[in-house]
């Protein structure tokens, strides 16, 4: 029966639909490839502070800036700033996973625990906390021995202060804090007998006015010698208009006061870290770890010590950075005890690192109690 106009045979449509479904395939399979040749590694990162704060959330981008200038087209960095410690950050680091992030860096000691809860709700992504102490197999953590460059410090404010009195801007009282107050006390004192600490707690990494309001009311008391553990340049600034006082960059050199009170500086220096990482996560190598490095590493760097510094006291400080860095000179080295007067280190011996990482007590001679 002649076929009318319209009408095919079952062999013409066989041969119609395979040849849809092998266009379809070659399509897919050149999309695929296309996605495939094109596979960047998406790299998330949660901030406390805003990435202009000069300090801490500054350095941390220029982390991931590097990571960004080291693999190019190969990676895709994300990150969200001011994100509160708490649920908010869990929110965020959710979201993040979500979105195809495989490596999100958490970059401060109150995000733990929204790591670890994020962390077991993905465990194909890997976290990376700063400064915490909890892991999982998909959870490292890290830090930077800041007591190190807090030594240093100490040492000079212990050098250059007239009135004897120094003044210590506390964010939280938690072990990496209360380590840096007393490292820098006990370097201080070393060089100075005389020598006081007055600390005053702020309850915030990130708040300018509170900061300078700290600075203030440190000043008022005395101190010509300003340290912080803050992230802003606001102390600084408080400093500079009170005119006869001096200060350090915390986290970042800021070295926009480097002409005023700024004599020196810690600098976090995280790039060669996250490039590390990062790398591990390309090939394949990434494995739970905790690191915790200093000087020596180059994860802690010493700013400039200008020229307001007398050049024995920078000669001083620069021997003594170059003696943390060889493991010729540990900054806590006793005889210490705690500020109740019971016996911490005997003459010549160093604190353990499970006693620092957590420290929860001043040592002899700092005034005042730490807050629960």
């Amino acid at each position: 029966m002649p076929r009318t106009r319209g009408q095919q045979t079952n062999w013409e449509k066989f041969m119609k639909l395979t040849t849809l479904l092998t266009s379809a395939a070659m399509a897919l399979g050149l999309a695929t490839g296309a996605i495939a040749g094109s596979d960047k590694l998406k790299v998330g990162f949660v901030y406390v502070g805003p990435v202009g704060d000069g300090g801490w959330t500054h350095e941390h981008d220029q982390g991931r800036k590097a990571i960004e200038a080291e693999f190019g087209d190969k990676v895709e960095t994300q990150f969200v700033e001011n994100v509160a410690e708490g649920p908010d950050a869990e929110r965020v680091m959710t979201q993040m996973a979500r979105s195809g992030a495989k490596l999100i860096f958490t970059t401060s000691f109150g995000y733990m625990d929204a790591t670890i809860n994020v962390a077991k709700k993905f465990p194909d992504v890997k976290f990376e906390h700063a400064t915490g102490y909890k892991t999982a197999d998909n959870v490292s953590t890290y830090s930077a021995r800041f007591y190190e460059g807090r030594a240093i410090q100490g040492t000079i404010a212990g050098r250059m202060t007239k009135s004897n009195v120094i003044g210590y801007i506390g964010s939280f009282p938690i072990p990496e804090v209360i380590r840096g107050i007393n490292s820098a006390y006990i370097n201080a004192k070393k060089v100075n007998p005389d020598v006081t600490f007055k600390v005053v707690w702020v309850y915030t990494w990130f708040d300018p006015a509170k900061e300078a309001d700290a600075a203030k009311v440190l000043i008022e008391q005395g101190a010509d010698v300003i340290l912080q553990h803050t992230d802003s340049t606001a102390p600084l600034a408080a400093a500079a208009d009170a005119g006869n006082v001096i200060g350090f960059g915390q986290a970042s050199d800021m070295s926009e006061y480097a002409d005023g009170p700024r004599v020196s500086s810690i600098i976090d220096n995280w790039a060669p870290y996250y490039i590390e990482r990062t790398r591990a996560v390309m090939d394949g190598t990434w494995e739970s770890v905790s690191t915790w490095d200093g000087i020596g590493k180059g994860m802690v760097g010493i700013g400039e010590i200008t020229d307001r510094v007398p050049a024995d006291v920078k000669a001083e400080a620069l021997a003594l950075k170059d003696a943390i860095a060889s493991g010729a000179y540990h900054p806590f080295t006793g005889p210490l005890n705690k500020q109740d007067g019971s016996v911490w280190l005997k003459d010549g011996e160093t604190a353990d690192d499970g006693t620092l990482a957590g420290m929860n007590f001043y040592v002899e001679g700092i005034e005042g109690s730490i807050p629960n």
